[in-house]
């Protein structure tokens, strides 16, 4: 829609027919966030519109900047929902931490057990498979989450969330304290696992050291 002005006018009187309530639009990423929003729930998460929304939206210049232990506000799902990275730092504090990840089709977040840090996860688009346990080899903890699920789990226990569904799955992720280097971007699992540079700020508040234990 960028650079054809003339195209505007028609488009909002003939989209604002339909959708009453819908704001001027100024481009498609306007025009894909109000249709989609309109969209039967069950639609909104289908392979397509997962396509289209990320395709028109997943650009790293509107990822949420991290500003550090700082006042914040941010639509979280949608957020979650428009990254397309693995790991994306949206904010970091003295004693906890949020991430937004994307998981593609067939991937997981990685078996691996904190510590000295609790997590909380929530899933806003996608299905997948928790797996929980005392070891990594006896995860007796299994069940099936979805859009709207959270996964919470306590500093020590082993862990790992693998998609299951066919489309990317998205999810935010607390980390209590602190994990990551703030502001931090990984594209890709691969990416993580090689970054030797993500630490904690050394203003955030952090237990005795205790390395990540990874399957």
């Amino acid at each position: 829609m960028t650079g054809y002005p003339e195209a505007i006018t028609p488009l909002n009187t003939a989209l604002t027919g339909y959708f009453p309530n819908l704001p001027a639009v100024k481009g498609w990423r306007d025009i894909v966030i109000a249709m989609g929003n309109k969209l039967p729930m069950a639609m909104r998460d289908s392979p397509s519109a997962a396509i289209l929304r990320r395709s028109v939206m997943g650009s790293t210049a509107d990822r949420i900047k991290d500003i550090g232990p700082q006042p914040q506000s941010f639509d979280i799902e949608r957020a979650t929902k428009e990254n397309t990275n693995y790991r994306s730092v949206a904010w970091s504090g003295r004693y906890l931490q949020v991430t937004l990840m994307s998981i593609p089709v067939g991937g997981d977040i990685g078996l691996e057990a904190h510590p000295e840090t609790d997590q909380f996860l929530r899933l806003d688009a996608g299905s997948g498979r928790v797996q929980m346990g005392a070891a990594k080899d006896k995860l007796t903890f299994e069940k099936e989450v979805s859009d709207g699920w959270c996964v919470l789990v306590p500093a020590g226990t082993w862990h790992n969330i693998t998609n299951i569904g066919a489309t990317p799955m998205q999810v935010y992720a607390i980390y209590a304290p602190a994990h990551h280097t703030p502001d931090k971007v990984q594209a890709t699992a691969a990416a993580a696992e090689a970054d030797k540079d993500d630490e904690p700020a050394a203003w955030s508040v952090q237990p005795k050291y205790a390395p990540d234990k990874h399957g």
